[in-house]
């Protein structure tokens, strides 16, 4: 790795859960489940976009929301340079996905607030 990992906070959670909804709202994708975690994010959205461009996207307006809030610097990385994206073709599918998303990560981040 040539930076430190990049772990979100409370605050940096936050910022990136709301980018990530700001990208659904402006480019009309469903947003159907988020669980944004401490070294990773796992989202569920419909959408006919390929699902590597819908990633970027949200790689995207997270770096650029942190940033923003000074919660990360302008040299410094906060994603992986890919990340795992999968089409979901049937209910069950997305169901299992969403089950996985909300309820498969183990025990829920602390609340700070």
């Amino acid at each position: 790795m040539k930076h430190d990992p990049f772990k979100l906070g409370p605050n940096e959670r936050k910022i990136v859960e709301q980018a990530i909804t700001n990208v659904c709202l402006a480019r009309s994708y469903k947003l159907i489940a988020i669980n944004v975690r401490s070294n990773h994010v796992h989202v569920v959205v419909s959408n006919s976009a390929v699902p590597e461009r819908i990633m970027n996207s949200f790689k995207a307006y997270a770096t650029r929301a942190l940033r923003a809030n000074n919660l990360l610097g302008s040299a410094s990385k906060a994603w992986s340079r890919h990340g795992s994206s999968r089409y979901l073709w049937t209910d069950d599918h997305i169901h299992a996905a969403v089950d996985y998303v909300l309820n498969g990560q183990g025990d829920e981040l602390p609340k700070f607030d």
